[in-house]
């Protein structure tokens, strides 16, 4: 058919689409992506109002504009948010309650990649849906109709939702907090200067200003040394703590007053103790990367701790499943359903751990030492081709059930022992295997890592730079 359109086979990913500009992904792409998501909501019966919303990436305008050509070819009423952070557009399909909504974000890679996430009512549409996306472009067997289009600004109703959880100057006991920003140039830096703004409290904003060349550092907090500038800052002005965005403001970052970073696990560890007070015995969920003492906490404050898939739009669908009040996962992800939608916003949860600390006397780094002591890896990435890798791991978690460990099969291997315990995944995003090591003193820490390195190599794998 000559509308048949095949995608580069890289950008299709598990949880989004993302290639590299001019390369992979291209405005061809975004105009056949639109009509092949408006199939999909058509054929589904799910509605046809959608919202589209964009990041501060150079291409995305462009990329915006073709995609919406093609919701509109495709019998949608396309609702145009505007440029802002991804969690803006989740609260846009919430808020207006439409059938779906389609963000243009390459999220926290680099300066040249792009990409889209996308929404099926309230949920994520992901996996075997962004398959089919393939498969109906590449056949061109797409719906027609006639849609529309209109613009529905949002974030000044976005920044009101979050405000409306925020710590407040006349609360009784209340102590005004220093904050440190830093957006990262990313799409969130309009929407933090705002919400600073009209905060209590003393805040430094560090690289507010959109800027889709990230000029400054990469927007990714997961990665300690993008963290520098604001710790810098946090020890330079004597600040209570520091929050650092994503590129598109989904996934948080944190440091303490001393300048420390606190890693997801020991953030959703803090935020867990606080959600359970008002839910005893809920459920909360965190990713199979998480270090076990956040599990432990969790079992400690009366909740059930659930270890579930790495993924964004895992937790929030396993989320959804338990009515767990809390999730999140290593990579800085942190969802809220309590008193809130039960997706990851950076901004929110940068509001909630603010109004937690403002009314406590304790500052953020006694609230981390609290947390028990391990010693462990970074999280460890290493190449491996994608068609071996999953068989990879299969056959270690084979190997380590014949000898008796005590192995968690929810997502790759992750092997407990009196040492404490390693994990060993395959990506669903790229050609890597991931790992991690934790244990209890640095002795066990060697010991772990021996064992994971003696069975990759037992597999034919050389095992990554410990």
């Amino acid at each position: 058919m000559s509308d048949a359109h095949a995608f580069h086979p890289t950008i299709l990913r598990e949880y989004d689409i993302r290639g590299i500009v001019g390369e992979t992904l291209s405005e061809a792409d975004a105009h056949a992506l639109g009509r092949a998501y408006a199939t999909v909501i058509a054929r589904a019966g799910a509605g046809r109002r959608i919202c589209v919303g964009y990041d501060g990436r150079l291409s995305s305008p462009a990329f915006e504009t073709a995609l919406v050509d093609g919701l509109v070819a495709g019998g949608m009423e396309v609702l145009r948010i505007g440029r802002g952070p991804t969690p803006m557009l989740y609260y846009a399909v919430f808020r207006l309650d439409t059938d779906g909504g389609v963000m243009v974000t390459g999220s926290h890679n680099p300066p040249d990649q792009n990409g889209f996430k996308m929404m099926i009512g309230k949920r994520s549409l992901f996996g075997e849906r962004i398959a089919e996306i393939g498969r109906i472009a590449a056949r061109g067997d797409y719906v027609a109709g006639r849609g529309s289009v209109r613009d529905r600004l949002v974030l000044d109703d976005y920044l009101d939702r979050l405000l409306a959880d925020a710590p407040r100057a006349d609360a009784p006991g209340s102590r005004a907090l220093t904050v440190a920003w830093d957006a990262g140039n990313g799409a969130a830096g309009e929407a933090m200067a705002r919400l600073a703004a009209r905060l209590p409290g003393t805040h430094r904003l560090l690289y507010a200003e959109i800027d889709g060349r990230f000029p400054n550092h990469h927007a990714d907090p997961t990665v300690a040394a993008n963290l520098d500038d604001l710790i810098a800052t946090v020890r330079g002005e004597g600040c209570d703590l520091g929050i650092a965005l994503d590129g598109d403001g989904d996934r948080i970052g944190v440091v303490d007053e001393r300048g420390r970073i606190l890693w997801g696990d020991q953030l959703l560890a803090i935020l867990a103790a606080d959600v359970l007070e008002r839910h005893p015995g809920a459920t909360i969920v965190a990713d199979v990367k998480a270090s076990q003492v956040l599990f432990d906490e969790i079992a400690r404050h009366g909740g059930k701790p659930l270890m579930w898939r790495t993924g964004h739009s895992l937790i929030k669908t396993k989320m959804a499943e338990t009515c767990a009040p809390l999730a999140g996962e290593m990579s800085g992800h942190i969802f809220f359903a309590d008193g809130y939608y039960g997706f990851d916003d950076a901004l929110y949860a940068a509001v909630r751990l603010l109004a937690l600390l403002s009314r406590r006397e304790e500052s953020l780094g006694d609230l981390r030492d609290r947390l028990p002591a391990v010693v462990n890896t970074p999280e460890l990435r290493f190449a491996c081709d994608d068609v071996r890798k999953f068989a990879i791991v299969e056959t270690i978690r084979a190997g380590l059930e014949a000898d008796g460990a005590e192995v968690n099969a929810v997502d790759g291997v992750r092997v407990t022992t009196p040492d404490g315990w390693w994990l060993l995944r395959a990506s669903n995003t790229q050609a890597v295997l991931v790992a991690r090591c934790e244990a209890f003193d640095e002795a066990g820490l060697a010991r772990l890592k021996a064992d994971l390195a003696g069975r990759l190599q037992a597999a034919g794998v050389a095992p990554p730079d410990f």
